[in-house]
């Protein structure tokens, strides 16, 4: 049963939580519409196009900004508590820091939940929306590549050919089990071919044994023949798509497409850590707002302690943006490239709470 300061310590959090929210959403959606307006300056599209893709993609990018709203929230609601000299009245009553923090402690554990699972899943399907859209208006289609339980598809166009390109799996240069059909400019059938293996190391792909099928024509075999393509092995190594368009059900069915195509999954992975471990980031700056606000006085600079905490906000994410790069560049284990810089503030912070009922 929720006490009655339980109530009104939570109360104000959840107010001082959704403000700080609602000003970085309004903040996020100014900047996307200019970006959007720009993108499509040359496009004839109706001037609600531009406020759709961005209502479709604010909640991604707000996403990455929650662990740091966290923090501000928390300043907010002990400016607000301060400035009312309410942090006294708690102490009279017997209300330790501890124990405010241990209540805000449960407040940001319950909402950075729901947004790690619940908002991140919403936004990730917004994302893709977004994206499909948005895909409609690039300028260049040529060169497609995907992977499907059917391994890697790759559409690649050349002066004279649309080759349709599809591989169970790529593996030290190779792709293994590959079939390659040819068309011309209009979408009519020249050739297809059939390969157990073709060497992609370069962009003039090498198929030692192929058998072909042309057009009126009966199917040979053909020893070393070459195909001019846009695609070599680094390039089809490193495709890229956009991991917060999927959602957490996704990114774990693309990993085992990746797993069974022999692509790495080392960003998958690290994505899926970071989703994992974005509690934890939350609960860290919120604790890291209220041991700082227990520091200041009544009398101190608001604007002064607002700016600090977007400073620190901006010093966290910088510290681990660096330990996630050399994690998914593999230059060290992963696993302790996400969680390494949350284990160091935690140990900071612990030493911080012995004592934050000395404030």
């Amino acid at each position: 049963m929720l006490k009655v300061y339980h109530k009104y310590i939570l109360k104000n959090y959840l107010t001082s939580f959704i403000q700080v929210t609602l000003i970085f959403l309004s903040l996020v959606c100014v900047l996307n519409i200019f970006e959007e307006i720009n993108f499509f300056k040359d496009e004839e599209v109706s001037f609600l196009f531009p406020l759709i893709l961005t209502f479709l993609n604010s909640p991604s990018i707000l996403y990455d900004i929650f662990p740091f709203i966290f923090l501000i929230s928390v300043q907010m609601f002990f400016i607000k508590i301060i400035d009312r000299d309410e942090l006294t009245a708690f102490k009279k009553f017997g209300l330790s820091n501890f124990k405010i923090l241990s209540i805000i402690f449960i407040s940001v554990l319950f909402l950075s939940l729901i947004i790690s699972f619940f908002f991140y899943n919403f936004s990730a399907q917004l994302k893709f929306s977004y994206l499909d859209v948005k895909n409609k208006f690039t300028k260049d289609d040529k060169y497609l590549a995907v992977i499907t339980d059917n391994g890697l598809w790759i559409k690649d166009e050349t002066e004279k050919n649309i080759n349709l390109i599809n591989a169970l799996k790529i593996e030290n240069n190779f792709l293994r089990n590959v079939s390659i059909t040819s068309y011309d400019k209009d979408f009519n059938f020249k050739s297809h071919i059939q390969a157990e293996e073709i060497d992609v190391s370069k962009f003039l792909w090498r198929i030692e044994k192929a058998n072909i099928s042309e057009k009126n024509k009966v199917s040979y075999k053909d020893e070393n023949i070459s195909i001019l393509t846009n695609f070599n092995y680094e390039i089809i190594n490193n495709l890229y798509s956009d991991l917060k368009s999927l959602t957490i059900t996704e990114l774990y069915d693309l990993k085992d497409d990746y797993n069974s195509l022999g692509y790495s999954t080392v960003e998958i992975s690290a994505h899926l850590q970071k989703i994992f471990s974005f509690p934890i980031l939350a609960i860290l700056l919120a604790l890291l707002g209220g041991i700082f606000m227990f520091r200041l006085k009544k009398d101190s600079n608001k604007y002064f302690t607002i700016t600090f905490g977007i400073l620190i906000s901006v010093i966290v994410y910088y510290i681990n943006y660096f330990f996630y790069t050399i994690g998914v560049n593999e230059r060290m284990p992963l696993t302790p490239s996400i969680w390494l810089p949350q284990l160091i503030m935690f140990i900071i912070l612990t030493f911080s709470l012995v004592t934050v009922n000395e404030k």
